[in-house]
This record gives C-alpha cells, sequence and structure tokens, in this order.
C-alpha cells in the first residue's frame, strides 16, 4: 500500500500562478474534474460541487496571499445565499444564510477561491467522520478498503488529500481538524481558540470551538492562519538544537496500534538526531479529564442549550448516534456546568505550570491508523470505542485552551500517522514556528533504519 499526495500546495501553486505557468481558471479546473471523479463520492454537499456555486463571487479583491487558491468551505459556515445544513437534513431546507460568516468573508478579502461546501459529521459531534444523511467521504489513503476519514471536517481533509481544493475551512471543537488531518495524511492547525471569530459558524461548544483549516503543508498552515486570524505570525525560530520537547509517559502513549508507535519512535529519534532535546515528563493532571467529561462535558452541555426545541421536534432526523450524545447535556444542571468551569480553570492553571519551560509537547495525534468504515458502520460499541480513542490525545488541547498542529510523521507505504505538537494558549507563533522545522527534520533523508 502506497500513499502519496497528489501535487503542489498552495505555496507551490501561487509560485506557479506569479511566473505565469498555470492560470486561477486552470487551477480551478483541475479542483472541478477531482471533485467530479470517483474520489471525491460524498465530500460535497448536495449541489455544492466546486463550479455550481463555490467561486468567490464577491467583488475581485486585490492579489492577496490565496489569489486564485481553491479552498474549500465546511458547512458549518454561513456562505451568503447559501443553507448552512451542518451535514444534518434537518437543517437542509433552512433559509439561506444573509451574510458570510467572519472566516469565509476573510478567505474572500484574501483572493480565495470558495470551492463548495464540504461533507462532515452531523453537526460535527463525532471524531469519526460518518454521515448517514449524504454518505461518508471516503479516505483516500488506501485505494483497496474504505476507511474512515476522521471527523467531524471529513470531506474538508478528504478536499485537499485527493486536491479538490488546496486547503479546507474547518473547525476544531475535540481534534475536529486534527484528526482527519492526521488519518489522511495532512497538516491540521488548531489555534487558540480566541484567535479567530466563530461568527457565523453554527456551534457545538461555544466554549471549545475553534475556527481552522486543515493543508497539505506547514508553511500552508501559517498562510491559512494569518488569513483566518487577521493577523502576521512572526517566524523567528531558534535552532532545532535549542529545542526541548516534552513526551507524555502515560495516557497519550497508550494503546498505539504497532504502526502510530513505530511512527511515533522513528519521529522522536530523527528529532533527537537533529539535537532536539527530548524529555520524558509525568502528567498526572490528564487523570483528572475523565472526571470533567464524566457528565458529557461543554459539548453535551452547549450543544444541548442550541439544539432542545429543534431535537424535541425532529429526534427522528437526528443521526441516532449524534442525538444521543446531544441529549446527555438534558441530564446536566447548571449547578454542574458551573463547577465544570471552574475545575476547568483550575486544570488549566495546573497545566500550564507543568508545560513551562517546553517549546511544545510532541505527541501522536491519535493512537490507530484509519480503521474500515465497515467495522463501525453498525457497531455502536466499536464506534463509540473508535470514537473515544480518536478524541483522546486532540481533546486535551481543547480542554487546555492551547494550540497545537499536527503533521504527517508516517513512511511511504504505511497508512497516514500523525506528530502532533501541542502547548497552551497564546504559544501558536512558536508552535508554528517549530512545526515549520520539525517537518523538514522529517524529511531528512534518514540513513537509519527504524523498525
Amino acid at each position: 500500500m502506497r500513499y502519496t499526495l497528489p501535487a503542489g500546495d498552495i505555496d507551490s501553486t501561487r509560485r506557479a500562478l506569479s511566473a505565469g505557468q498555470t492560470s486561477p481558471a486552470d487551477v480551478l479546473a483541475e479542483t472541478v474534474r477531482i471533485a467530479a471523479s470517483d474520489a471525491c463520492r460524498h465530500v460535497y454537499m448536495p449541489g455544492a460541487q466546486p463550479g455550481t456555486h463555490g467561486t468567490n463571487t464577491g467583488p475581485s479583491p486585490a492579489p492577496g496571499p490565496l489569489a486564485g487558491i481553491p479552498v474549500s468551505v465546511k458547512d458549518l459556515f454561513d456562505v451568503a445565499g447559501q443553507t448552512t445544513a451542518a451535514g444534518s437534513r434537518v437543517l437542509a431546507d433552512a433559509p439561506a444564510a444573509v451574510r458570510d460568516s467572519t472566516a469565509v468573508a476573510r478567505l474572500r478579502a484574501a483572493g480565495a477561491v470558495l470551492a463548495g461546501r464540504t461533507n462532515m459529521v452531523e453537526f460535527a459531534f463525532s471524531g469519526v467522520g460518518t454521515n448517514p444523511h449524504y454518505g461518508t467521504p471516503l479516505n483516500p489513503a488506501d485505494p483497496d478498503v474504505a476507511r474512515i476519514p476522521g471527523g467531524s471536517s471529513s470531506g474538508a481533509a478528504v478536499s485537499v488529500a485527493t486536491g479538490a481544493a488546496l486547503a479546507g475551512l474547518g473547525s476544531d471543537t475535540g481534534g475536529s481538524i486534527r484528526i482527519p488531518a492526521a488519518l489522511c495524511g495532512l497538516v491540521g492547525f488548531k489555534s487558540t481558540a480566541r484567535l479567530v471569530p466563530t461568527v457565523g459558524a453554527l456551534p457545538l461548544s461555544t466554549t471549545l470551538d475553534t475556527v481552522c483549516a486543515v493543508t497539505r503543508s506547514v508553511r500552508d498552515a501559517v498562510t491559512l492562519h494569518e488569513v483566518l486570524s487577521a493577523r502576521r505570525v512572526p517566524l523567528n525560530a531558534k535552532p532545532l538544537a535549542q529545542r526541548r520537547l516534552a513526551v507524555v509517559r502515560t495516557h497519550m502513549q497508550d494503546a498505539l496500534d504497532g504502526t502510530v508507535a513505530a511512527a511515533f519512535r522513528r519521529s522522536l529519534q530523527l528529532l533527537s538526531q537533529a539535537g532536539v532535546q527530548v524529555a520524558t515528563i509525568d502528567l498526572p493532571e490528564l487523570d483528572d479529564l475523565a472526571t470533567m467529561y464524566a457528565s458529557g462535558g461543554f459539548s453535551a452541555a452547549e450543544s444541548y442549550a442550541w439544539h432542545r426545541d429543534l431535537i424535541a421536534r425532529r429526534q427522528a432526523d437526528y443521526d441516532p448516534r449524534v442525538a444521543q450524545r446531544i441529549l446527555r447535556g438534558a441530564r446536566m444542571s447548571a449547578a454542574d456546568y458551573i463547577d465544570l468551569l471552574a475545575a476547568r480553570k483550575a486544570w488549566i492553571t495546573d497545566m500550564e505550570a507543568r508545560l513551562a519551560g517546553f517549546d511544545a509537547i510532541v505527541s501522536p495525534t491519535v493512537p490507530i491508523v484509519a480503521p474500515p468504515i465497515a467495522s463501525v458502520a453498525h457497531d455502536d460499541d466499536e464506534f463509540f470505542r473508535v470514537n473515544a480513542l480518536l478524541l483522546r490525545n486532540t481533546s486535551v488541547v481543547n480542554m487546555l485552551d492551547g494550540c497545537a498542529i499536527s503533521l504527517p510523521c508516517h513512511t511511504p507505504g504505511q497508512l497516514p500517522v500523525g506528530l502532533m505538537l501541542w502547548h497552551a494558549a497564546l504559544h501558536d507563533d512558536a508552535v508554528l514556528a517549530l512545526a515549520l522545522q520539525v517537518e523538514a527534520a522529517l524529511a531528512a533523508p534518514n540513513p537509519v533504519r527504524y523498525e
């Protein structure tokens, strides 16, 4: 099995456009061709494929950092004149949005071509990526077995992995950008939540939701973050030999499958060879998460607050697995919610003290490679087991109010594996600068054989 992304990212495409080697029309035509292929089955929402009504229909912007670049939009974000269904039949006949979400408006202003609305987990409430209403986008990593793409930004990731878009606008509440990025062999950057407005995005958890994007390279992740956050990212990086990374001894390395364990071990060895100081630490605060999540956490409480009237009338039209998780919020009292807010605040303080002195913490993004869709399609117990595994590592960062990036660390011939660099709130610039160096170190010729 050999998995290789189609050639080209935003940075290389911009250079080709600037040199006159291609044109915006040619770039869009190629994404339209790919979007119409079988590789993109179930990736775009009905009627929202590139070339229909996904192009930049606003005033022609001055050349910007995304001029002529096709960017897909998760079906969670308002686009003027289009219905935001959030991957659900319940909202399929809702009125069209009257204005763009802030994120979409910033993409347009940067010159992006909006390459259609991507399918997603209904209401963004799962890390697996399945959707019983509009079909599940197929992970292109394995041409022989239909595997999950990861979620909830499933279509966003597959659109980028296939080349139907060069970046995918999405969201990350517990890992919804980083999980599909890891499983599809892409880069997914979750910024500190407060840096990008969520205005015009349908909420899952108003406490945890983060607007972000999936890309093909770390350089592209920087570009997308600069556009979405309306700020410049300084990339003054100190040498790798002066970097100090932490590896968490337990929890994040528990129950790794063989492919992930080998890729993670190889990545740490390559970084050590590049001079990075890697320290193994205990992080007992992670044991507290089970108690904080016991009642359903922020996602259950805050999603139920948004859905309670709608789900009371139309529960039969929801994905039963999504409805089950939303309804957990009905059992959470106001006192429970206030206690959770206080517990999180104290937990963040403790965690930040533990992480001080490290440039980042490094861990597998998810502990498993993408399982076959068939293994979770009709077995609820297996579905929720896989979902919990996929969310286990990534959700730590959301609870921390932190930032994180997942980048590919597998070798050719393997199913994709993600390496996650993460830290506390507002360490975004440092994490991105480090990720550029780590990406280069992992791609360097390696004479050592790893097993």
